[in-house]
């Protein structure tokens, strides 16, 4: 159960959870920002038709062009939803590649090509949902309906996880918060797991540069970094010190390899050959972002970098692999090839 407090002349005063007057209202801001989903993703689909004559609530493409089914409860009891759900996905995994295209472009208006590069700064897959997954949308589920996603997810491996919206209010302000029922991540490795080739031994590592983070610091200083909350900064707790890691800049390509010296810490924390890294002359200053507030800030792990490149000389081939995720385990045997011969790495 999620509890809120506002901070108040140095006093806590606890919010009221509240029910959403309009939960259609959610739909309306995942359509807008599937981002409080946690989803790096484009909207292609809303009130989706399905050939058994019901209408999926939200469908999404991901930057690997695998589909996410996103439903929300509504009016249905939980047991309805999973079961809706997994219906869905019996119907959602029979569409062709030509068949999201037809449905995405109607839907957007616009060439698929064009808003997927626009999203994720990079050309489309050539196939389309290879995989699919579904998030269930909730302010609560009943405990059965939860040992039914958990059973799913963890016996089964499948694609399946709830994330709950929760809106609090305090002082005549309001907040909305979600939390995923299943680590999201785990989840995803887990449904991968059956179809994906054995670990290669890399981590895939997104980069993330923008105002609060640049290559130039990352190099300098030896380091990578995530933050702006814990699902994104917990991502970075799979790396270990030894462990070796190639950095993706979104758009650009693969930009380094390097292996981990230290592991997760928050950046106010971290101690670089000439002192705290907070203190340095950074190019991004903006790596001190909500430094007071350890679910928000930011957090790094110690990097030598072994061989890197500029970002716009990014080393990439038309099919390697990319994902949204923070961090994760690279499994394409061509793509770790690829770098492998790109950064004269030893075996």
């Amino acid at each position: 159960m999620t509890s809120l407090y506002a901070i108040a002349d140095g006093k806590l005063r606890p919010a009221t959870r509240r029910a959403l007057m309009k939960e259609s209202l959610i739909e309306d801001w995942v359509a807008a920002d599937p981002a409080l989903l946690g989803l790096d993703a484009l909207i292609i689909g809303r009130q989706v038709p399905t050939d058994h004559g019901k209408f999926i609530d939200l469908l999404a493409l991901d930057a690997t062009g695998g589909l996410t089914i996103i439903e929300l409860k509504k009016d249905r009891t939980p047991r309805e939803i999973v079961a809706q759900v997994l219906d869905y996905a019996s119907w959602v995994r029979t569409l062709s590649t030509p068949e999201i295209y037809e449905r995405a472009e109607k839907y957007l208006k616009t060439r698929l090509v064009t808003a997927f590069r626009e999203k994720f700064g990079e050309a489309i897959p050539d196939q389309l949902n290879a995989s699919h997954s579904m998030l269930i949308v909730a302010s609560e589920l009943d405990p059965a309906s939860r040992r039914i996603v958990e059973y799913l997810s963890e016996e089964h491996g499948v694609a399946i996880n709830t994330v709950f919206f929760n809106v609090f209010e305090a002082d005549g302000r309001e907040w909305l918060t979600t939390d995923f029922l299943l680590d999201q991540e785990e989840v995803e490795e887990r449904s991968e797991r059956k179809v994906r080739p054995p670990w290669s031994g890399y981590y895939f590592v997104n980069a993330g540069l923008d105002a609060n983070r640049s290559w130039e610091d990352y190099k300098r200083y030896g380091f990578v970094s995530a933050g702006g909350g814990e699902f994104y900064s917990k991502r970075l707790d799979q790396l270990n010190i030894g462990d070796k890691i190639f950095a993706y800049d979104k758009g650009n390509g693969f930009i380094g390899y390097g292996i981990v010296t230290a592991t997760k810490t928050l950046a106010a924390e971290f101690m670089t050959e000439d002192g705290p890294l907070l203190q340095q002359p950074l190019k991004a200053p903006g790596l001190a972002h909500d430094a007071d507030n350890p679910s928000l800030a930011e957090y790094v792990v110690g990097i030598d970098w072994q061989k890197t490149v500029e970002p716009s000389q990014g080393k990439w081939f038309k099919g390697a692999f990319a994902n949204q995720n923070i961090v994760c385990k690279l499994r394409d045997q061509a793509t770790v090839d690829f770098l492998i011969e790109e950064f004269g790495v030893e075996s």
